[in-house]
């Protein structure tokens, strides 16, 4: 007859905690939101968000979205139709203006008599047409180097910044020849310095001591003979003698050669243009007419004009369009 062995105290307890381990294992975890086998409830984890597949209609599934990024900064790149140290000067010209002079500072009968004041109105008596081209901003310094040019150690009165004088009508053609560009025509020149509103002065309708004329400091002391003093002004960025289109010094500090457009062949192909430091009219309009196209002296510069690149408003060069 077999003998059935009797378990311990000890024995029974080990038994008890194996099978409810087992039993722990093999039991499945409650859905979630359905009643809980032990004293504790457990949730089931969140379903992972998936895209729906796209059906055969909708063709390609829609790109999924891209975290937002800060976008580097787009470099614009600016051309100009003129080179650096030129501006293009474009509008609309009168051929022939008037202007009225509401306060003489000298005898209005004298040859070049100064106008304290014009009548905010001029009158355009001629035809309009159109103008595009590039002249330089400063007239041609001696080094040439426009001021801005100059390297910050440099000083500010540096003698690179003085125009070039001495010159004449052929001088300055060929001058300006070297640098790839030419002569103003005088039309040319009377625009830049006007602009469309027909301006008598560079800067407005009143005389202002902003540009450097009216001086009567003129010569050097010497009693044997008068030799004019050397009263060039150094070409500066800051000056307040402007133009409508920024252009700088066209009246007073040096004469300025260029071509004549006169439908009468004249006698000299050049005028000087916007006079120098003595008193004159130092206005856009007036010309000196007097010289020949090799006549050069102390008071005599250049400034240079060229095609702008974005194309001629007619034909290029030409006066008549």
């Amino acid at each position: 007859m077999r003998r059935t062995r009797r378990r311990g105290p000890v024995q029974q307890l080990g038994a008890l905690i194996l099978g409810s381990t087992t039993l722990g294992v093999m039991m499945p975890y409650p859905q979630a939101g359905g009643p809980s086998s032990g004293a504790s409830q457990r949730e089931a984890p969140p379903p992972l968000a998936t895209a729906p597949l796209p059906t055969p209609e909708q063709g390609q599934a829609p790109p999924m979205p891209r975290p937002a990024m800060d976008k580097p900064p787009v470099e614009t790149v600016r051309t100009s139709a003129c080179p650096a140290d030129m501006l293009e000067v474009a509008g609309s010209y009168c051929t022939e203006v008037r202007h009225t002079c509401e306060h003489w500072l000298d005898d209005e009968k004298l040859p070049f008599a100064r106008c304290g004041r014009y009548s905010p109105k001029a009158r355009c008596v001629g035809k309009r047409i159109p103008k595009r081209f590039c002249i330089d901003r400063f007239e041609s310094g001696e080094a040439g180097t426009a001021p801005e040019a100059r390297k910050s150690t440099e000083p500010r009165q540096s003698t690179d910044e003085l125009p070039l004088n001495h010159q004449s009508f052929q001088l300055a053609r060929q001058h300006c020849a070297k640098l790839g560009k030419r002569l103003c025509t005088e039309s040319e020149w009377n625009f830049a310095c006007e602009g469309e509103d027909m301006l008598p002065y560079p800067y407005g309708i009143t005389r202002e001591a902003v540009c450097n004329q009216d001086r009567a400091d003129l010569y050097e002391n010497n009693p044997r003979r008068r030799i004019l003093r050397d009263l060039r002004v150094p070409n500066d960025p800051d000056s307040r003698c402007v133009s409508p289109f920024g252009v700088v010094n066209m009246v007073g500090n040096l004469d300025e050669p260029v071509s004549r457009e006169t439908g009468n062949q004249p006698k000299f192909n050049n005028a000087l243009k916007g006079g120098w430091w003595m008193a004159g009219r130092n206005r856009c309009r007036p010309a000196t007419t007097a010289h020949d196209d090799y006549y050069k002296d102390i008071q005599v510069g250049v400034r240079c004009c060229a095609d702008s690149a974005d194309g001629p408003v007619g034909v290029r060069g030409n006066p008549g369009f």
